[in-house]
């Protein structure tokens, strides 16, 4: 049986479904942001009753946009802030693993050289 036609070996031409899932997650979080930029512009238009409907349309269709812009830079900013943190943790976590790994070596090399140490007195 060739590694290609092993069922347990990962298809690395498979899409990753975590990575879909997130795709959905996002999607479906920014279709509930344009609803919320909808309402909330449809609102503020009704604040505003003597508009005509073309101006009442144009109040919307700018406040609306204006909303998206400042989530979208919101979202733009946690995001990078995220990756930020994810990038300074996964260093301190690496610093951590070779420290701890020196430690082990150390510990080891020093158990063996007192117990050649012993065995060589005794």
């Amino acid at each position: 049986m060739a590694a290609d036609d092993d069922p347990h070996t990962p298809d690395r031409t498979a899409p990753d479904p975590a990575a879909g899932l997130r795709m959905l997650e996002g999607y479906l979080y920014w279709q509930a942001e344009t609803d919320r930029a909808q309402q909330e512009a449809e609102r503020f238009a009704d604040l505003l009753p003597w508009l005509t409907t073309g101006q009442r349309e144009e109040v919307v269709r700018l406040y609306r946009q204006q909303r998206l812009d400042s989530s979208r830079a919101f979202v733009e900013r946690i995001a990078r802030r995220a990756r930020r943190l994810q990038r300074e943790y996964a260093t301190r976590y690496q610093q951590l693993r070779i420290r701890v790994l020196a430690a082990t070596f150390a510990a080891a090399a020093g158990l063996a050289a007192a117990d050649a140490f012993l065995h060589q007195s005794g």
